[in-house]
């Protein structure tokens, strides 16, 4: 499939749509937890079965992205988001038989493994071309579109919801919320499929100010592994990832814990709202932080999500228990850089790497999350459930892997500082062959 050129006069403004479309719904990925109660009661599984089909879904989503970033860089976007959009849908389409007829391994295989090679090639499928279009705010265009995967929850969470209401919470009643999820997302990715368009030739976009997408350093995605800086920047993403998660994956027990001694416990339904608070605040991080990139830098918006991020875990675990309004706003801002550093990672690329093939060096980046993934609620739980062993209680609980998560963000913090422009070794020859030219020119 041919990446589709954008005709004359064709707005760049129609781009950020295109690539929502497909965010938007593979963010659904946030909302699983609304389908673990009814498959355990249904299908007669304990938690950490009910957890496996997303977390599956996130290991491939790092694994597609990796290894299929050099194809979608290949075939281009549109190519990109109908994959996408037929792996996501397909893994809904595969769970809702594997409901109807009670075979779980059915939902593992089809939301986990199929859809989340939809989820991977889906998250990488704008990206290279949204920088393209926007060379002069790469950290805005890119935060757009990444946003949309951290709202899409805010989306599927009630309409899943509402369906399972609507349908019962039984075998039949999953399967057909799983059959309407499933057209409803091929539907609405087809929008993004159509509307998205790559520039023409070498320049911006109309209304764009500034160089060429093309201008500056450019490196290969098989160079880019050789090179410190990428390795560097796994390292950058994988903590701030580990440290959002970390409270995102266990959020409501988790200020349900902290309060339950105090004389105003937390009550489930508040506990709910707070997880929606933080959906809110992944979501305004991904537009907010990443636009601000394009002010103050990469290097200096790391600086905020890892120094700061480790600021806001000391605060909660010293003096989080003494006020739920400290508490709620330490975690906001902590999931803000959460949001803020996957929005943000692209352009942070782009600056280092150039745009030639800065999809795939992103989608190889992408196993950061993976690792993260299995990484931050590893520490959380597995300290709380022997910290709970061992007689304690409350945010007894918490002390060690808040302790652990904040020695993570100052490795970060130390990586990213040591972060450094690209050896011209690494460029392409021609950017490796003029860049020589212009520093053998006399001054």
């Amino acid at each position: 499939m041919s990446p589709p050129l954008a005709p004359p006069g064709w707005s760049r403004w129609l781009v950020p749509p295109a690539a929502l479309a497909v965010h938007l719904s593979i963010g659904q990925a946030y909302a699983w937890s609304v389908f673990k109660p009814p498959l355990e009661s249904a299908l007669h599984l304990d938690g950490t079965q009910s957890a496996l089909p997303f977390q599956l879904a996130i290991v491939m989503l790092g694994l597609s992205a990796a290894f299929g970033g050099t194809l979608v860089e290949r075939n281009g976007p549109r190519w990109a988001m109908t994959v996408a959009l037929v792996c996501f849908s397909s893994g809904f389409l595969i769970s809702a038989l594997g409901a109807q007829t009670q075979q779980y391994w059915l939902i593992v295989l089809g939301y986990g493994f199929v859809g989340g090679i939809g989820l991977g090639i889906g998250y990488i499928s704008p990206v290279s071309t949204l920088i393209k279009w926007f060379p002069d705010r790469p950290g805005m265009a890119t935060g757009i579109a990444i946003m949309g995967f951290g709202g899409g929850a805010l989306i599927a969470s009630p309409w899943s919801a509402q369906m399972l209401s609507s349908f019962g919470t039984g075998h039949s009643g999953i399967a057909l919320a799983f059959l309407v999820h499933g057209l409803s997302y091929a539907v609405f990715m087809t929008l993004g499929v159509f509307l998205v368009r790559v520039p023409r030739g070498d320049t911006p976009g109309a209304g764009a100010s500034g160089p060429s997408s093309v201008a500056g350093v450019q490196v290969s995605a098989n160079s880019a592994l050789r090179t410190p800086q990428f390795w560097l920047l796994w390292v950058v993403l994988c903590t701030n990832v580990t440290a959002g998660i970390g409270i995102l994956e266990k959020a409501a027990p988790m200020i349900t814990d902290f309060f339950a001694d105090s004389s105003t416990p937390v009550s489930a339904s508040a506990a709910a709202g707070f997880v929606a608070l933080l959906s809110a605040a992944n979501m305004a991080g991904r537009i907010g932080w990443s636009s601000a990139s394009d002010r103050i830098g990469r290097r200096n918006i790391y600086r905020c999500y890892l120094g700061v991020g480790a600021l806001m875990y000391l605060l909660i675990a010293l003096f989080g228990d003494s006020a739920k309004p400290l508490f709620v706003l330490c975690a906001l801002v902590i999931l803000s850089f959460y949001g803020g550093g996957f929005a943000t990672v692209p352009a942070y690329l782009k600056d280092l790497f150039g745009t030639h093939q800065v999809g795939a060096i992103h989608g190889r980046l992408l196993t950061a999350w993976s690792t993260a993934g299995v990484l931050g609620p590893l520490i959380v739980n597995w300290i709380a459930d022997r910290q709970k062993e061992a007689g304690k209680h409350g945010p007894a609980l918490y002390g060690l892997s808040f302790g652990i998560m904040i020695g993570l963000l100052v490795v970060g913090f130390v990586a990213n500082e040591l972060v450094r422009p690209v050896h011209t070794r690494h460029h392409i020859p021609a950017q490796r062959e003029a860049a020589d030219a212009q520093r053998q020119q006399p001054a």
